[in-house]
């Protein structure tokens, strides 16, 4: 029992020592159950969803994402010390225990963070059958976040996954759309949870019912994680050795070594394609099928256009689509190599010249994600401007590529991916979007989406660009964002820059260096 308590108290130590770990504790059900629960139950009406069951279930939706990101990056950085640990006696099967057990204790933290805050909101019909379904979204994001870290290393394919796995689960869910699209949805993780959770029989569960079928999932997802983590940590396989470092000269170089290593991770260029292709597809079909009124700019004045909902709605997820692969993207290409790039000044290499090959590499991401999200949208809607509509979609991903990289160079892994995915989702998700409401309120001209989705909302719906602020808003955020990125980054390796100039140096001119003043050093 001791060897079992042991690793338990020591992993959520490990969790909870890191201050960002309890700021999202917070921040993730503020967003979702107080700030975004209405305009989803608006989006769900729209959608021939029921507006009442989502904000009910977005308790669970939060308690799930906090689950599965946690659970990730614990057996996914933990993954070679686990296997040393088995290496050097502790048996598998407890410290596998020992990994479950945190990921359970993990969902009962995030569930009751997700469910205070929900209780505070307002009175909520069935507490009981509340909480034990928040419970049961918990434990089973814990086990897919588990199994994702098992089988996916590298920490960009990971998060994608997740993430697409959530938002299928949640914005296709039975909450968000139609219950006459079950056959569609009841293959989700959370299909039959939602619906008791908020008390909508399916119809379709069959003799277990839906109380049953969840608790198949709760248990298939801690049961499967659990034999995953077994394979992991009994399979005494040495760590992939890291490839050797080229050559570093020159900003081309640096670029060239970041393409490689994009070239050495096919699963990214499939997860590119797949998820816009999931994304917007799939937006189209589940969206109920009538007219809406959209307003739009036509000779300097605001006019109100008749859209076909189904493809409008199909054309607004692919700006969503692009910001969140995109920040994602930027977040880290900055934070896998923010150590890397002070041991690169340290050697000798110019700051100018690595910073501009990290800019390539955002630069050929941001293209590589729009190309993707935008033949998928191309087939589904009819943009009346498609040069201006490509170019808006160009800066919307420019945007927040370069708000990724600023946002890996200051956060770490799990508080980086919460921001990267929080942001585009209230930015673009919520307020800007024209499904909600004909007009964006006064604050979302401050968010960094608005311009260029200014600019979309012109070129997609109207036949003559007139919104020249919103691009010129954009460009803006492009030109501001791309100053703070250098910024930091000067910051951030200028201490490694100094060592290296003054390593060597006897100490009276090393600390003439440090003060500017001979007289402080001694020196003569």
């Amino acid at each position: 029992m001791r060897a079992l308590l042991i690793p338990i108290r020591r992993f959520l130590v490990e969790y909870v020592r890191n201050p960002a770990n309890l700021l999202v504790l917070v921040l993730i059900p503020v967003v979702f159950v107080l700030v975004a629960a209405q305009p989803m139950a608006d989006a769900a009406k729209l959608l021939g969803g029921t507006g009442v069951a989502v904000e009910t279930a977005t308790a669970g939706w939060a308690s799930g994402f906090l689950a599965a990101l946690a659970m990730y990056f614990q057996t996914c950085q933990a993954n070679s010390a686990d296997r040393r640990l088995v290496l050097a006696g502790l048996p598998a099967a407890k410290l596998v225990m020992a990994r479950m057990v945190t990921g359970l204790l993990i969902a009962a933290l995030v569930s009751a963070a997700a469910l205070s805050t929900l209780f505070l909101r307002g009175q909520v019909d069935d507490p009981a059958r509340v909480i034990a379904g928040t419970l049961m979204f918990a434990v089973i994001y814990v086990g897919i976040g588990t199994a994702v870290g098992s089988l996916l290393k590298d920490q960009v394919n990971g998060t994608v996954v997740i993430l697409l796995v959530w938002i299928l689960d949640v914005f296709f869910g039975p909450a968000l759309t139609s219950p006459d699209r079950a056959e569609i949805t009841r293959w989700m993780p959370t299909h039959y949870v939602t619906l008791w959770m908020v008390d909508l029989p399916s119809g379709h569960g069959g003799y277990l019912g839906d109380l049953g079928l969840s608790l198949v999932w709760v248990i298939a997802a801690v049961v499967g994680s659990g034999l995953l983590l077994t394979h992991e940590v009994s399979a005494h396989r040495r760590p992939n050795a890291a490839s050797r470092p080229g050559r570093v000269a020159q900003a081309a170089e640096s670029f060239r070594m970041g393409l490689r290593q994009y070239r050495r991770n096919p699963a990214l260029w499939l997860l590119l394609v797949t998820v816009p292709i999931i994304f917007i597809l799939l937006s189209k079909t589940i969206t109920k099928e009538q007219y809406s009124v959209m307003r739009v700019l036509e000779d300097g004045r605001e006019v109100d256009v008749r859209v076909w909902l189904p493809e409008t709605h199909a054309g607004t997820m692919a700006p969503i689509a692009v910001a969140s692969l995109a920040t994602v993207a930027g977040l880290f290409i900055a934070l896998n190599n923010r150590e890397g790039d002070k041991r690169l000044v340290l050697s000798g290499m110019h700051r100018s010249t690595l910073l501009t090959g990290r800019f390539g590499e955002v630069a050929v991401s941001v293209i590589v994600i729009c190309a993707a999200s935008l033949a998928v949208t191309a087939l589904v809607f009819p943009a009346r401007q498609w040069p201006g509509f490509i170019g808006g979609t160009l800066l919307m991903g420019a945007v927040y590529a370069l708000l990724g990289m600023c946002l890996g160079f200051i956060l770490g892994r799990v508080t980086g991916v919460l921001i990267a995915f929080v942001v585009p989702f209230l930015d673009l998700g919520i307020t800007q979007s024209p499904m909600l409401r004909p007009v964006p309120p006064e604050l979302a001209s401050l968010l960094p989406g608005y311009g260029p989705y200014r600019v979309l909302i012109d070129t997609g719906l109207s036949d003559k660009f007139d919104d020249v602020a919103g691009l010129l808003i954009g460009l803006i955020w492009v030109s501001g964002l791309s100053i703070a990125v250098v910024t930091i980054f000067v910051a951030r390796t200028g201490t490694a820059r100094h060592h290296r100039l003054t390593a060597g140096m006897p100490e009276p001119r090393r600390q003439t260096l440090v003060t500017g003043n001979p007289k402080e050093s001694g020196a003569r």
